[in-house]
């Protein structure tokens, strides 16, 4: 609480100034650090309902909760709108060491990797760090099984994350084409406590598929150790499968605009996580602050004058079939849409804003974002991209930003079973919150409009 009233006491001093952006953020800061939502909201969703993959009684459960949680906010036209997901059911999981001794690994198998036979797939591996690498075995490779395994260094942004990803997206692919019978990857994250990391991986329709799984990067590191030394062996057990499709929804909520109703300012998260976990860094920490981000705006004593459409996506983790439906359901209104804002990225403490546009874009925002100054929350930067779920509305111009946030431990727990409630600090996620709602006020008063968005590059 010393915490929390020294922070307010600090903002709500620097920030109330003559101006009258300037006091209205200080009213949004003053309200997020105080009333503690954010947290709560969150909770409420991580506890509560827990791991929600979309087409599981989780993430059905969850869009009841959201439906539920925006009508107790005060949201006006709040509603689901239907996404069809597909069904993936991650089944049993093992990877064992089979010779030059005898030990269980710690594996997960990554979504929507086919299953082994029955028995596993037991073969020796080989070892490679990229795609190049991979190409060049040939046929050695054949009957075997491939380990992609190049470590994820700790860094304060996504760039490494995208350096690193690409392995576990499009791995199964490339081991396939050079005759492998299965793969692994060096699970993609930060952390060194023996967690595996799951994540999205594709098949190309044109090349066989083989099942995928990440290993923890211990053992990662492990067989690399032993293959330097002789052949190494495994056995490899997954028993997931596809069933289907489900029935989901897209979430969305309200706080109505008092002069231009019809244009919008979209601020998204998403709904689903994966299910190892409870989902509470990814994302659940994002849907507690654009809903608590909202409810700042819709209870301040003069509603903004465009319209703050809150978005809750469902099924970002496995091929944003939300954001998908969302820009396609909505494309005769994409016109309207003035920005749209995603959180993504954690609870870690908010650094600034990211855009994806040129210096126009950037000046914009630096100026709607400076009374977020005192609390170190208004550096402005270009990105190519500015979240995941608004890549869709990205690519038919709209003007998209993300938060930034304090990254240092977020990948330590991405994608793990470890990524619960207890990871995440409640001032940080308040200050979130509160940045959001600042830079969501600018946008919907601003007189000037951004810039559309150029596509994203892929």
């Amino acid at each position: 609480m010393v915490r929390i009233n020294l922070v307010l006491l600090l903002a709500s001093t620097a920030l109330a100034n003559e101006t009258p952006s300037a006091n209205d953020a200080a009213q949004l800061v003053g309200g997020a650090l105080t009333d503690g939502r954010a947290f709560a909201t969150t909770r409420s969703l991580t506890d509560g309902v827990g791991a929600r993959m979309a087409g599981t009684p989780g993430a059905d459960r969850a869009v009841e909760w959201a439906l539920a949680e925006m009508k107790r906010a005060g949201f006006a036209n709040v509603r689901r709108e239907p996404v069809k997901v597909a069904r993936w059911i991650r089944g049993d999981a093992s990877v064992e060491l089979i010779a030059p001794r005898a030990t269980p690994l710690h594996a997960v198998a990554l979504g929507p990797s086919v299953a082994t036979p029955a028995n596993g797939i037991t073969a020796e591996v080989v070892e490679v760090a990229s795609f190049e690498e991979v190409r060049a075995l040939g046929d050695k490779a054949k009957g075997k099984i491939v380990l992609f395994n190049r470590a994820m260094e700790r860094s304060s942004g996504f760039s490494e994350y995208g350096r690193v990803v690409p392995l576990r997206g499009g791995g199964a692919v490339e081991a396939a084409k050079v005759g492998a019978v299965a793969a692994l990857v060096r699970s993609v994250g930060t952390g060194a406590y023996r967690l595996p990391h799951t994540g999205a991986m594709r098949y190309d329709p044109a090349v066989a598929r083989i099942p995928f799984a990440a290993v923890a990067a211990e053992d990662a590191d492990l067989i690399h150790r032993l293959l330097a030394a002789g052949p190494v062996k495994l056995r490899v057990r997954l028993g997931c499968r596809t069933d289907g499709e489900a029935q989901s929804a897209n979430v969305v909520g309200e706080v109505v605009g008092r002069e231009r109703p019809d244009e919008i300012v979209l601020l998204g998260a998403h709904l689903d996580s994966w299910d190892l976990g409870d989902g509470a860094l990814d994302d659940g920490a994002g849907v507690g602050v654009v809903i608590e981000a909202a409810r700042l705006l819709r209870e301040s004593p003069t509603p903004p004058r465009r319209t703050v459409r809150v978005v809750l996506f469902m099924n970002e983790e496995r091929g944003l079939d939300g954001a998908k439906a969302y820009a396609a359901d909505h494309a005769s209104e994409l016109a309207n849409h003035v920005a749209a804002l995603e959180v993504d990225s954690g609870a870690g403490r908010p650094l600034g804003f990211v855009v994806a546009g040129a210096a126009p874009s950037i000046a914009l925002v630096q100026s709607l974002a400076a009374p977020l100054a005192p609390l170190r929350a208004a550096a402005v930067s270009a990105t190519p991209e500015a979240g995941a779920d608004l890549i869709p509305l990205q690519a038919k111009g709209v003007p998209v930003v993300g938060l930034s946030q304090e990254l240092a431990a977020y990948f330590d727990w991405h994608h793990t079973a470890a990524d619960t409630l207890d990871k995440i600090d409640p001032l940080d996620l308040a200050l979130d919150a509160a940045a959001v709602a600042v830079l969501a006020r600018g946008l919907a008063d601003s007189p000037e409009r951004l810039p559309p968005s150029p596509p994203p590059p892929h």
